[in-house]
């Protein structure tokens, strides 16, 4: 919910979209835990980590029993081992670890480091219902987690400023830190958005560090205070501190459930870990319903935004749920840097998973390719679909699955953007790790329901280059897309558009019912020919489907997974007829007007009749065409043509029978500029 003001910091916008990640993959759930997935106990939640000298990873917890069988509001585990092989084993946990300073709060673990082998242990005083934290304190270990020690006078921060407190992940034992200090991010008045509006959102993120001889010395904690000629400068007021990054950015700002969170900030409990391969800071923040992720070439900034991860409105599943406190354990960081695993919790609570799997420190994929400068290098080719180049990542509003799967060939399948939220816009695509040539997207919607699941407005074609998204020029649709429940399911459209580069591409439009959400089973992005699916290989069965139709009334059919029976691929069309009339295949494809065009498909029949005709139409007219007799084994047409004035044209193979038996085989027709 929105709050009600808080202490501004000089920077004053919200931080731009990040250009610094070409792709960015986050799995739609956990996979793996510790001890392991699938157990049904309440280890507890947060899990704020580090990575010790001794080579284990360190981590607290709230509200569980850790790896032991006791209770409590706060505990410490060692984890041992890698993702898939991780095990847990119980050390300190209540008492052992902090006070309560605040009456009607419980304590809660905000952050942990490892400096020097000793462990720090952020804790703050945290209302029963989660909407403020006025109070937070750091805790020490000397032998490896089993004893702690803190000030047991008073909290070190208090009046709510500086009370969310976790550390920068400088890897291993803090060994990559560049200097003799400790650096630690702050948040004021309560660790996420406040639902109750009892205190200010946080909508800053702040920046301090001390020596690490001195953790525990609250006194020699210094502030972020901005930056003079790049250098940056240090205060001991917290009264004049600069916010490293400000983001006031509001979202979900009107859900469909009543009494749901809504009109969150970004700024929440996470952790920020320096990627040493990538020489990059990340800050892995959220929201109830999404990840939010930011970076940064230093630790103070300049912050950018990017891709977020939205999982929408519950119910969550196994397979896709969101979560909150994330963090980047360093030790689970590849050799690269672009391979990590991102660790979040979701409580049984809140209403996002109805069982207790994800309760526990729990892992999920993340990958992230930096963007490098590159030249579209593919050439024409109306058979390579550029969805399904290696690499790909998909990319959306949301998904209400989990599964972003439309782009593994099958266009009879649903996904959709349902996500519990009367949202303006939607939009279903890809990013590169680099850049291609296209001038054609083919998208099949998903299922129509009767509260949504099409564009309400006609959908655009964006291509994304240097981290910013445009619609195309010329762009045309075949057939129309109706903006209503008419779009149909799994029907397909094809978006042609002038010759475009870019290292991404999407669909976007306003989405269409009463719950505002789209649906999709496959979207494909293509450089070369004007007709889709060329060479029959998107036909899911032997029945002829769209985007192919026939005329006459001979058989016609797909001889599919029939190899050798293709010119190439799995899959070709087949004509049989046994009287005089005239069968053929054909597809209304989009042109560019007054454009010279070469039509090119591959034939072989009977040879038993002499009226082959292969070429185009304007409207129902020959437009350009050349005759053929197709005896036994494949021959390739050619037809030249400019297009004139038209922008729409029909393509057709076809043939008049002699009263007898005849047949054909077609496929690789292709239609493309020259």
């Amino acid at each position: 919910m929105a709050g009600v003001g808080s202490a501004r910091a000089t920077i004053t916008a919200s931080p731009p979209e990040s250009t610094f990640f070409s792709t960015v993959g986050v799995d739609a759930g956990a996979t793996v835990g510790a001890p392991a997935i699938g157990d049904d106990k309440d280890h507890g939640d947060l899990w704020p980590n580090c990575w010790s000298d001794d080579d284990n990873v360190y981590a607290a917890y709230g509200d569980g029993i850790g790896f032991g069988s006791t209770s409590s509001d706060i505990g410490v585990t060692r984890i041992s081992g890698l993702p898939g092989s991780l095990t847990g084993t119980q050390l300190a946990q209540g008492d052992q670890l902090g006070k309560v300073w605040t009456a009607n709060h419980s304590r809660k673990p905000t952050g942990m480091a490892c400096v020097g082998g000793n462990l720090y242990l952020a804790v703050q005083d945290l209302a029963f219902d989660f909407d403020d934290a006025p109070a937070a304190t750091i805790a020490k270990s000397t032998d490896h987690g089993q004893t702690w020690t803190f000030d047991t006078s008073a909290p070190m921060f208090g009046g709510s400023k500086f009370t969310t407190i976790f550390f920068l992940d400088y890897g291993k034992n803090y060994a990559n830190a560049p200097d003799g200090y400790v650096y630690a991010y702050g948040l004021d008045n309560n660790w996420r958005d406040s639902f109750s509006n009892r205190v200010p959102d946080p909508v800053d993120l702040w920046l301090a560090r001390v020596p690490a001889t001195s953790v525990q010395n609250r006194s020699t904690w210094q502030f972020y205070a901005g930056t003079t000629n790049g250098v940056p400068q240090w205060t001991a007021d917290i009264n004049a501190r600069v916010a490293a990054l400000h983001d006031d950015r509001h979202i979900y700002t009107n859900v469909g459930t009543a009494g749901r969170a809504h009109d969150l900030t970004t700024i929440s409990q996470g952790g920020v870990v320096y990627d040493q391969p990538l020489n990059r800071y990340i800050y892995t923040s959220w929201t109830e319903y999404t990840f939010e992720f930011y970076e940064s070439p230093t630790p103070w900034g300049p912050w950018t935004h990017f891709t977020p991860k939205d999982f929408g409105g519950y119910p969550w599943t196994h397979t896709k749920h969101g979560g909150y406190a994330t963090t980047i354990p360093s030790k689970y960081i590849g050799a690269d840097g672009k391979n990590m695993w991102l660790q979040s919790n979701v409580c049984t609570c809140g209403g996002g998973l109805n069982d207790r799997w994800a309760y526990t420190f729990s892992l999920r994929k993340l990958s992230l390719t930096p963007s490098v400068p590159t030249t579209p290098d593919n050439t024409l080719d109306g058979t390579r679909n550029l969805a399904r180049e290696p690499g790909t990542v998909p990319v959306e509003r949301s998904t209400h699955f989990g599964q972003s799967s439309y782009n593994d060939g099958v266009r009879a399948q649903n996904e959709d953007d349902w996500n519990d939220e009367r949202k303006p816009l939607s939009w279903w695509g890809y990013t590169w790790p680099r850049t291609y040539n296209l001038n054609k997207v083919v998208y099949t919607t998903g299922t129509m329901f009767s509260d949504g699941g099409w564009f309400a407005s006609a959908p655009k074609v964006q291509v994304r280059r240097n981290g910013v998204w445009s619609d195309v020029t010329g762009q045309t649709a075949t057939p129309a897309y109706p903006t209503s429940s008419a779009a149909g399911t799994n029907a397909t459209y094809v978006f042609s558009f002038d010759l475009t580069s870019g290292d991404g591409v999407r669909i976007v439009g306003t989405p269409g019912g009463t719950q505002t959400f789209t649906s999709i089973g496959e979207l494909e992005a293509y450089y070369g020919s004007a007709v889709t699916d060329p060479s029959f290989e998107a036909q899911p069965a032997t029945a002829v489907g769209a985007p192919w139709q026939t005329e006459g009334t001979g058989t016609k059919g797909i001889d599919h997974d029939k190899g050798a029976w293709a010119e190439q691929g799995r899959n070709n069309g087949w004509i049989n007829a046994t009287d005089a009339t005239w069968n053929a295949f054909k597809q209304t494809v989009p042109v560019l007007p007054n454009t010279n065009y070469r039509l090119t498909g591959w034939v072989e029949g009977s040879g038993n009749f002499t009226g082959g005709y292969f070429g185009v139409r304007a409207g129902t007219t020959p437009y350009a065409e050349t005759n053929y007799t197709a005896p036994p084994g494949y021959q390739q047409l050619t037809v030249d043509f400019n297009s004139g004035t038209n922008t729409t044209m029909t393509v057709f193979t076809g043939y008049w029978g002699v009263s007898a038996p005849t047949w054909l085989r077609l496929d690789n027709i292709s239609l493309v500029p020259r």
